[in-house]
């Protein structure tokens, strides 16, 4: 939700010793969690479906808070 869609985009470049989200996030999605973002923010920081990294789900945030309720562990950046 809100600034923290930005995660979700692919193509991150940070400096030396600093650690990258968007690794961080493959390794969650390549042991199978679901990695949704909030369409309305997505689109009030003018980030597009192919700005994201693979596996990223543009979602609502309808599924966004159901997702949350249903899943044993929640990852919030």
């Amino acid at each position: 939700m809100a600034d923290s869609v930005a995660c979700g985009r692919k193509g991150q470049k940070t400096p030396h010793g600093f650690y990258n989200i968007e690794r961080m996030l493959k390794r969650l999605i390549a042991a199978q969690a679901r990695v949704v973002l909030c369409g309305t923010c997505l689109d009030g920081r003018g980030i597009a479906e192919k700005d994201l990294i693979e596996g990223v789900a543009r979602s609502t945030i309808d599924e966004v808070a159901g997702e949350s309720l249903a899943a044993d562990e929640v990852l919030v950046f």
